[in-house]
């Protein structure tokens, strides 16, 4: 996903409605928060240049490809129902499986 295409998503009340709440009682969930960094990350390096990347976004992409490709395997409905949680958590975190 774009960061624009997260952003929209993030500000969507259905995007906060899935996955684990922080422990800060913010009530925000771990993905929704991980799309926010992603978000800051695309549009501090839009031209992707890999020397730009400080090492805590490096450990953050890191974290985010972990997450989906787990999530994808174990849950092969976040293809088909877009109702789903699992659908809507690997948008959180930057991935539309529709797209992929």
């Amino acid at each position: 996903m774009s960061s624009t295409e997260l952003e929209e998503w993030l500000k969507e009340e259905q995007s906060e409605s899935s996955g684990w709440s922080k422990d800060d009682g913010s009530g925000e969930t771990i993905g929704h928060e991980s799309g926010r960094k992603i978000i800051n990350i695309l549009n501090k390096n839009p031209s992707k240049d890999p020397d730009k990347y400080e090492e805590e976004d490096l450990q953050h992409m890191r974290k985010v490809v972990s997450y989906c490709k787990r999530h994808l395997a174990q849950e092969e409905k976040a293809k088909q129902n877009t109702d789903s949680k699992s659908y809507k958590s690997l948008k959180n975190w930057g991935h539309d499986p529709l797209k992929a």
